[in-house]
């Protein structure tokens, strides 16, 4: 037993820290084994389905790691997605997940999310992947977040929108042209263009 629970911690270790339960049957472990490692406070269970290595925290972006792996389809958006771009001062109380219009939200218990519904084309325009503490989360690129950010911006205040998208021109190097790409996908271009010729 006991070199089944250091294989399984092993195998936690070698993943960032964390796993689903379902990840970890495939692997090959029995859920004995998992029990008794939490049992005994070696293995922490984090969310439904979620479990983590006891005080390990991921290197960075803990909570979108975690929200990546109980949502895999979810792609990190507004203000979630300008932060992790580094594109705004806000610092969200959700972690903030589009998905298709006509899917179901996964039930997360924790970290605290926020799903938004986007229609299919614009859900799957811009869509960037990273790698972090050995897992892959969806993440939209910066451009495509500037006009999602200006589609939502009743939601998330437009001076929030607005001030993202002058970092976004000054500070990232972002070209306006692809702003606008996106733009014209989520409607929003006729209000963007404006505003975009004011800055350029």
């Amino acid at each position: 037993m006991r070199a089944r629970a250091q294989k399984l911690i092993d195998y936690l270790q070698k993943n960032g820290g964390v796993a689903r339960f379902s990840a970890i049957l495939n692997a090959g472990f029995h859920p004995d084994t998992l029990a008794a490692l939490e049992k005994n406070g070696q293995i922490a269970k984090i969310s439904r389905g979620l479990y983590r290595l006891a005080g390990y925290e991921p290197a960075t972006h803990p909570d979108l790691v975690m929200v990546s792996l109980l949502a895999p389809r979810g792609v990190v958006c507004l203000i979630s997605a300008l932060a992790f771009h580094e594109a705004t001062n806000e610092i969200p109380s959700y972690v903030e997940i589009a998905i298709p219009r006509q899917s179901r939200p996964n039930v997360i218990e924790y970290p605290p999310v926020r799903f938004h519904r986007f229609d299919h084309q614009a859900w799957e325009a811009g869509i960037e992947k990273h790698r972090i503490d050995g897992h892959t989360i969806q993440v939209y690129s910066l451009a495509k977040t500037i006009a999602d950010c200006f589609k939502f911006r009743n939601k998330i205040g437009a001076n929030v929108a607005r001030d993202a998208l002058k970092t976004a021109i000054a500070e990232k190097r972002i070209r306006p042209q692809e702003i606008m790409k996106y733009a014209k996908i989520c409607r929003v271009n006729n209000i963007l263009k404006p505003i975009l010729e004011t800055l350029i």
